[in-house]
C-alpha cells in the first residue's frame, strides 16, 4: 500500500506533463499486443496453410494447390497464388518468381504495419519527459527568485526534485516501448524469413522434374 501511495505522490508531483506520457505509455502498449497477436496468429495461419498446399506441390498438383491457395486467408496462400497463377498459364520460372516478389511485396507492409509507432512513441515520451523538466525548473527558478533568501537553497531543491519526475516518467514509458519495438521487429523477420523460405521452396519444386519427386517418395 505504502508503495502505492509513493507511486501516486510521484506521478502528482511530476505535474501536467505526467498525463500525456501516461497515454503514450498506454497508447504503446495497445499498439505492442496487437502486433504481436496479430504476428502470432499470422505465423499459425502460415503453418497451416502450407501444410494443406504443400502435398499438392509435391504431388505436382498445381491446379489443387492453386485453389487451395485461393481459399486461403493466409498470406502464404496470397503470395503462392501469384506464383502458381503463372505456373497454371505455363510461364518460366523467372516470371514466377518475379510474381511471388511481387506478392511478397505487398505482404511485407502489412506484417510490419504500425510497429514503427513504438519508436516514435519512445521518443515523444522521453521528449515530453525533458519538456516537463525544463518547464519545471523554468517555474522553479522563477519561484526561488521571488521568495525569502533563507529559504531559497531548500525551495530550489525541492522544486528541482518534482520537475524532474516528468523526465524520469517519460524514460520510464519509453525504455518498455524501446524493447517492445525491437522484439516485435525480431518476430516480424522471423514470419518474412518463413514467407520467403517457402516461397522458394514452392519455386522448387514447380520447376523440379516430378521424377525427381517420385524418386523422393520412394525412398521415404
Amino acid at each position: 500500500m505504502e508503495i502505492f501511495n509513493s507511486l501516486i505522490k510521484f506521478f502528482q508531483d511530476g505535474g501536467l506533463f505526467m498525463y500525456p506520457i501516461l497515454f503514450i505509455f498506454a497508447a504503446g502498449v495497445a499498439v505492442a499486443v496487437e502486433r504481436y497477436l496479430f504476428l502470432t496468429m499470422e505465423r499459425v495461419r502460415n503453418h497451416r496453410e502450407w501444410q494443406r498446399i504443400v502435398p499438392h506441390l509435391y504431388k505436382g498438383s498445381f491446379g489443387d494447390a492453386l485453389l487451395q491457395a485461393k481459399k486461403s486467408h493466409a498470406a502464404i496462400g496470397n503470395i503462392l497464388v501469384y506464383g502458381l497463377e503463372r505456373v497454371q498459364r505455363k510461364q518460366d520460372q523467372a516470371k514466377v518468381e518475379m510474381a511471388m516478389a511481387q506478392g511478397m511485396m505487398e505482404i511485407i507492409p502489412r506484417l510490419e504495419k504500425r510497429t514503427h509507432y513504438l519508436s516514435t512513441l519512445a521518443n515523444v515520451a522521453t521528449l515530453l519527459g525533458l519538456l516537463g523538466t525544463i518547464i519545471g525548473l523554468i517555474q522553479a527558478f522563477t519561484a526561488v527568485a521571488q521568495a525569502d533568501p533563507a529559504q531559497k537553497a531548500d525551495l530550489l531543491s525541492a522544486s528541482i526534485s518534482v520537475a524532474m519526475n516528468t523526465t524520469a516518467f517519460g524514460l520510464i514509458a519509453a525504455i518498455p516501448l524501446l524493447i517492445l519495438y525491437s522484439y516485435l521487429q525480431t518476430k516480424t523477420s522471423e514470419v518474412v524469413d518463413s514467407l520467403e523460405m517457402a516461397s522458394v521452396q514452392c519455386i522448387n519444386l514447380v520447376s523440379a522434374p516430378r521424377g525427381d519427386f517420385e524418386e523422393e517418395g520412394e525412398a521415404a
